[in-house]
């Protein structure tokens, strides 16, 4: 994965330019005080971009997000459900695919509801799903 200051998002399809466009999976997203928190369970510093998410969030809990709108800037991703881990995640650092599974640890994924360019340090909410 490749970090980017900015990223479009466009409605129904996803990130402007990503491979997998439309369906339920549009955007996969993780929390960075997680990522810190299995790492430091783990005694490593495996960057979060080994998790192959798009999008590395701070300030939210994605726990039991399923339902909720997530707002990012000036666009909102309706959350589908949690992102489970694969064997890629032992592959990447032994016991790290099992450390993922509680707790939605391994992130959540959605759909993008509205267009809108999203910014390193935007504004991140996680609204009920009338809030949008």
């Amino acid at each position: 994965m490749d970090q980017v200051e900015e990223a479009i998002l466009e409605k129904d399809k996803g990130i402007a330019g990503n491979a997998n466009q439309g369906g339920r999976r549009q955007v996969t997203i993780i929390e960075e005080e997680i990522w810190e928190k299995m790492m430091n369970e783990l005694g490593a510093s495996l960057d979060p971009s080994r998790r192959r998410a798009n999008l590395l969030i701070s300030g939210v809990s994605l726990q039991e997000s399923r339902g909720k709108i997530l707002r990012i800037g000036d666009s909102s991703i309706e959350i589908y459900g949690e992102t489970k881990p694969c064997r890629q995640m032992d592959e990447a650092l032994p016991g790290l695919k099992d450390t993922m599974f509680p707790e939605w640890r391994g992130g959540a994924f959605g759909k993008v509801l509205s267009d809108g360019l999203i910014r390193r340090g935007d504004k991140i909410e996680l609204l009920d799903d009338q809030g949008i």
